[in-house]
């Protein structure tokens, strides 16, 4: 199973230079077509979605979150940061997929 990053370029990028395959977007219709084909793919096991990109289409990555189990859906920190109430990226990726960063 692959792991696939769905959001903010410099967040994508920062994936790529882990071997990790992201795809870049912007618009809330872009992100919903980068979903669309994250599910059409069958080898994709984990698709991050970053913060910023998760808030254009809140209500489907909520929907994902809570009832999609292949792919499982996370948001992650937009390359912004996180604020003082919420995981920092090492506690998302622990949570998720047991892997300690």
């Amino acid at each position: 199973m692959k792991v696939l990053v769905i959001g903010h370029p410099e967040a994508v990028l920062g994936f790529s230079l882990a071997g990790v395959n992201g795809q870049a977007v912007s618009t809330a219709d872009e992100a919903n077509q980068a979903l669309d084909n994250a599910f059409a793919t069958k080898d994709i096991g984990i698709i991050l979605v970053t913060q910023d990109i998760a808030g254009m289409i809140q209500t489907r990555v909520e929907d994902l979150k809570l009832h999609s189990t292949i792919p499982l859906v996370v948001e992650i920190p937009s390359p912004a940061g996180v604020s003082a109430d919420q995981p920092s990226l090492s506690q998302i990726v622990l949570r998720a997929i047991g892997i300690k960063l």
